[in-house]
């Protein structure tokens, strides 16, 4: 049996709701799965949950559809965030999807002294982050910011926050014990050109910082990115 569409749905999600998707999700209903009036999809989003929602109609350019059951109320999920300066587009890319799939709950782009790549297209991001929610089974959609400065995010960082900073030049691999279990955790990543010694200096001062290593080899941003989510989710699950 093939599996139900899933498609993340930013309105009012509640039994009874009669609406209408977008026309481009209309069009994957329609042309691309074939279903007809009849047929039951999923709808989530981060406030209301996962609904079992059937289909009344495929118009010639929007679906209609009724609310039906909810399938999957909200879960509470741990608060990373992923701090990192932009990479190039086809790399970036797999570390935003791969991420979302990993939970991470909020992408910070940053602007170093290095960064190769200085600008981000947040609309690009976003489609990345939805689709990889839509095909992960995650519900929560994680937000991405607007492109800011390393010295601001360092600045305005929550205080009962961690920070964790991937430095090759940390003799340290242990998290256990050090990481809160509610506040958020950011994961702070480097340009390709990795940080200047004077932003090293500037992070590792900081007393909500917590320098770890990855690896004894030079890990790509992408790599550390992945990696890093990896570690820490299995941490907090065993801390």
């Amino acid at each position: 049996m093939a599996s139900k569409a899933r498609l993340f749905y930013s309105n009012k999600l509640e039994k009874g709701i009669i609406s209408r998707l977008s026309e481009k999700q209309s069009h994957y209903t329609k042309n691309v799965m074939r279903l007809k009036a009849g047929d039951k999809i999923s709808l989530f989003n981060s406030q209301d949950g996962e609904w079992d929602v059937k289909i009344l109609d495929q118009g010639k350019i929007f679906t209609k559809f009724k609310v039906e059951i909810l399938s999957r109320p909200i879960s509470n999920e741990k608060d990373i965030w992923l701090a990192f300066s932009p990479i190039k587009k086809v790399a970036q890319d797999l570390m935003i999807q791969k991420t979302t799939e990993l939970g991470i709950q909020k992408f910070i782009p940053l602007l170093c002294e290095r960064s190769v790549v200085r600008e981000i297209n947040i609309k690009r991001v976003e489609k990345i982050i939805t689709e990889a929610c839509e095909q992960s089974n995650r519900m929560t959609v994680p937000k991405i910011q607007e492109l800011q400065r390393l010295d601001e995010f360092i600045k305005n960082f929550p205080n009962n926050g961690k920070i964790i900073f991937c430095d090759i030049n940390s003799e340290s691999k242990d998290l256990k014990n050090k990481l809160p279990q509610k506040n958020p955790i950011c994961i702070l990543i480097g340009p390709e050109g990795d940080f200047s010694e004077e932003e090293k200096q500037f992070i590792i001062t900081k007393k909500n910082v917590i320098s770890i290593t990855l690896a004894k080899n030079i890990l790509r941003a992408e790599t550390a990115a992945i990696a890093s989510t990896t570690i820490l989710n299995y941490n907090l699950e065993n801390n």
